[in-house]
């Protein structure tokens, strides 16, 4: 029997002839374009930018699919009566029009945030404010390489909640999210990875505090079956233990813990209740720089529920990023 998702048939029907606004037209909301239109949603089209910078191909999609639109720098004065908004990540929450728009009964969600809602299998998100790419990256190549028919999407890969009608509950998706995608998210990943957080990337954000809280989205609605991975050596990330409905696994390159993932003496170990095995040397692994051992440590933390040891190790070893 072929599988079929009532959640996704339940929100197409939810959609069909209601009132969507699409904000943004960048890499996640422009193949909702074709999506919105196939289920005979009643689409507008906003974005900051006038309509002789908006790329031809997509203009002319919006004319064939006779979409209203609202461009230019006051584009959100005309969001009002909508029944669902998607955001682009570079679109804040904290927006006045975007909470107006809620208090008037709107939805606002993303892309990122519908794919983790209707997704039937497990999804592994990984944030932070270095490290992400390589850690998201390890993680696909060392599922596929055990076998599972794997997803790689957020920031890197291709938008995927259009293709989650073809998504079955065997696979695993995996996303490297931003705080941006995070902010006002009330679902988390089954598997969450933090590599670090500091300071260096909440310019985009009202105050550090805002970044600090986005990117906890990313446990924060977990339950007791989650999993959650931390940077023991970040003082922000160490904290975030006490917050945690589920597993915690810990990783550090400074610390000697009795439990996580470590790099110890040049080898990364496997630590459980202070028995160290022996996992890799780093002279054996293509990647190099401590940042990358980290990024490691949170990869093989990330899959050693789902990969048997060896898997991980082959590709550990063998991946790089040339």
């Amino acid at each position: 029997m072929n599988y079929v998702n009532q959640k996704l048939d339940e929100f197409n029907n939810y959609l069909r002839n209601r009132k969507v606004a699409l904000i943004g037209l960048g890499v996640s909301n422009v193949p909702l374009l074709d999506y919105l239109y196939n289920i005979q949603a009643r689409v507008t089209v906003f974005d900051d930018r006038n309509i002789e910078e908006i790329p031809k191909d997509i203009m002319d999609k919006i004319t064939k699919y006779t979409f209203e639109f609202s461009f230019g720098e006051n584009n959100l004065s005309k969001l009002n009566g909508f029944d669902l908004i998607f955001r682009s990540p570079s679109c804040l929450p904290t927006k006045n029009e975007l909470k107006q728009a809620e208090v008037s009964g709107a939805i606002v969600t993303s892309e990122i945030e519908m794919l983790m809602e209707i997704a039937p299998c497990k999804i592994i998100g990984v944030t932070g404010s270095n490290g992400k790419t390589i850690t998201a990256t390890l993680i696909y190549e060392i599922l596929k390489q055990a076998g599972y028919n794997v997803y790689l999407g957020g920031n890197i890969g291709n938008p995927l909640f259009t293709k989650v009608k073809d998504i079955l509950p065997d696979d695993i998706i995996v996303l490297e999210l931003s705080s941006l995608q995070l902010m006002n998210m009330n679902v988390s990943p089954d598997i969450a990875v933090i590599t670090n957080i500091t300071q260096n990337h909440f310019n985009i954000h009202n105050s550090y505090e805002e970044y600090i809280q986005a990117s906890k989205n990313i446990y924060l609605y977990q339950n007791e079956n989650g999993i959650l991975i931390l940077n023991y050596d970040n003082e922000i990330t160490r904290q975030c233990k006490n917050e945690s409905n589920g597993k915690v696994i810990y990783f550090s390159s400074k610390e000697k813990l009795d439990n996580g993932i470590i790099v110890d003496n040049d080898i990364i170990k496997e630590c459980e209740d202070k028995l160290r095995k022996h996992i890799v040397n780093i002279k054996d692994i293509n990647l190099k720089g401590m940042h990358n051992y980290e990024n490691i440590c949170a990869a093989y933390a990330a899959t050693k529920t789902l990969v048997d040891a060896e898997t991980a190790l082959n590709v550990i070893k063998e991946f790089n990023t040339d």
